[in-house]
């Protein structure tokens, strides 16, 4: 079996509730959403990427209002390593949103 490390602690700035689905990019650094925290008064969720080095940055905190708000899935990615992700509140028509990095 394995070591385990804490890569990330997560607080109401960065993000809260991550979800456990990650994505990888070409190098292996995960990407990931958070259901809330983040900069618009730490509620709406993050994406997030983790580096392998153990750096940690938020790439999007979601406003709640044309972007969405409160991820509750994980990402997805194509060939090209374009992120996809879905959004079940807020958005243009108040119905949820869908978005890409």
């Amino acid at each position: 079996m394995g070591n385990f490390s804490v890569l990330h602690r997560f607080d109401c700035f960065d993000g809260a509730r991550p979800y456990p689905r990650l994505v990888r990019d070409g190098v292996g650094n995960p990407y990931g959403t958070t259901e809330s925290g983040g900069a618009y008064p730490c509620y709406f969720g993050t994406l997030f990427k983790v580096g392998m080095t153990g750096g940690f940055s938020v790439l999007h905190s979601f406003t709640g209002g044309a972007d969405g708000g409160s991820p509750q899935a994980g990402l997805t990615q194509d060939a090209a390593g374009n992120l996809y992700g879905a959004v079940p509140y807020d958005g243009a028509s108040g119905f949820g949103a869908r978005s890409s990095s």
